[in-house]
């Protein structure tokens, strides 16, 4: 199977568990349910949750262990996207080619679906049938090992420097941190999480994580290179782009000790470090 047809497979896929994840729009809150399910269900790339689900794979789970995990981890992305383009914060108005949640819906329903996609995240974390729910103790990890990645220490910690220094120069320490923790430390706990369901050895477990803090740094610079920001204006696009090769080959070595079920991990660090939007 070719990495694209991987790729459509799989958000298809996401793209059902999310849909089941998700009140119905009819259902009162209409407004406030009609906004959540149009900031998670409006596209996306969804790397997070099929990074999740390739890291299981490579550790010798099962998916649908990983598949309540991957959606409470694209919801958690997703209420962030909310958040990050309201006025208060980076003042977007359009997201995925359509208006923001905040433009459609108003302010005051975005910051309220932000904080119910945030707190359905957990919830589904708890789901899934007997048969293939992870054991209480991964579960409870899990949910401590994502809170932490996206609390001050993480990805809300990041945005915070980010907002400091919207209107001051950058130096690279700064861009530094703003980016393994705005954008990489949902990726890099993405690629945990699936280690971890899977019941993966430590040294497994480790690996992925590493990998998965590789591949969180480089999305963001790419993402700098694309937008002409953060790393890319500190030290140039081109300097830029040899850090992005660097960090694609220190994730693929870190994923060796998988051998061939590390392949679609090896193909995910080429397509972020390729991609193009």
């Amino acid at each position: 199977m070719t990495l694209d047809s991987y790729l459509k497979k799989q958000t298809e896929k996401i793209n059902r568990a999310l849909e089941g994840c998700l009140p119905p729009a009819r259902e009162r809150p209409a407004k406030l349910h009609e906004a959540m399910r149009e900031a998670v269900l409006s596209g996306g790339k969804r790397v997070r949750p099929i990074l999740t689900l390739a890291a299981c794979e490579a550790a010798g789970g099962k998916e649908e262990a990983a598949l309540p995990a991957a959606c409470a981890i694209e919801l958690i992305h997703n209420y962030s996207l909310v958040h990050d383009d309201l006025p208060a914060m980076d003042d977007d108005d359009t997201r995925r080619g359509r208006a923001a949640c905040h433009v459609k819906f108003g302010e005051e329903t975005a910051i309220l679906a932000g904080d119910a996609l945030l707190t359905l995240a957990f919830n589904v974390l708890c789901r899934g049938d007997s048969s293939s729910r992870p054991n209480a103790g991964r579960i409870l990890r899990t949910i401590h090992l994502i809170s932490e990645a996206i609390g001050t220490r993480g990805m809300v910690g990041g945005q915070a420097v980010d907002l400091e220094f919207q209107k001051k120069e950058m130096d690279l320490p700064t861009a530094e941190y703003i980016n393994t923790r705005k954008s990489g430390a949902l990726i890099a706990v993405s690629a945990r999480v699936g280690a971890l369901v899977a019941g993966a050895a430590k040294k497994e477990e480790e690996a992925l994580y590493r990998y998965g803090k590789f591949l969180g740094l480089l999305f963001q610079i790419v993402d700098d290179i694309l937008d002409c920001q953060g790393y890319a204006k500190v030290i140039g696009v081109s300097e830029s782009k040899k850090e992005a090769l660097l960090l694609s080959q220190r994730a693929k070595k870190e994923i060796k000790i998988f051998g061939k079920k590390g392949t679609t991990l090896n193909q995910l660090a080429d397509f972020v470090l390729n991609r193009k939007a």
